[in-house]
């Protein structure tokens, strides 16, 4: 049940210390650049764990799903390839939307993994999980709208 929190810091750590650091040397927070630091940081997060953890992840998938490994492996280079994205400023724009897309596409794995309390990441609580794990969910979405897409500069 851990899982959530070091999301949590991991999200918030760049962001944290760019606005500790600006306080002390009284110099302006680019809070768009370390908000997708930080979604970055939380995106490679998620490929080490479908790195780590695969025979977990396949178990959040439904036995109708075909092809598991191979999908858990797909899955987590996409993220590695968002999260490594999100620091390079002429991709974070769409980086953060196709996050956003992601959130939304792989939740179901985790609904499913939470009925089934499948042994993975807090899974295993049942569907109690989903009162935290959803949350975390509206919070990782609201992070990539508000301040990697709603704030993004261009040019």
């Amino acid at each position: 049940m851990v899982t959530p929190i070091i999301i949590l810091l991991i999200l918030s750590s760049p962001l944290v210390i760019a606005f500790a650091y600006s306080s002390l040397r009284k110099l302006p927070v680019d809070i768009n650049k370390y908000a997708c630091w930080g979604l970055g940081l939380a995106f490679i997060f998620f490929f080490i764990g479908h790195m780590v953890k695969v025979v977990g992840m396949t178990e959040m998938l439904p036995a109708w799903v075909p092809f598991k490994v191979p999908l858990i492996y797909i899955t987590g280079v996409l993220e590695l390839f968002v999260g490594v994205a999100l620091f390079i400023p002429r991709f974070q724009l769409v980086a953060a939307k196709l996050a956003i897309v992601i959130f939304i596409v792989f939740f179901p794995a985790n609904i499913y993994a939470a009925i089934n309390s499948v042994g993975l990441g807090g899974h295993q609580w049942g569907p109690v999980y989903l009162l935290i794990r959803t949350p975390l969910q509206i919070i990782l979405i609201t992070w990539a709208y508000l301040l990697c897409i709603k704030g993004h500069k261009s040019g």
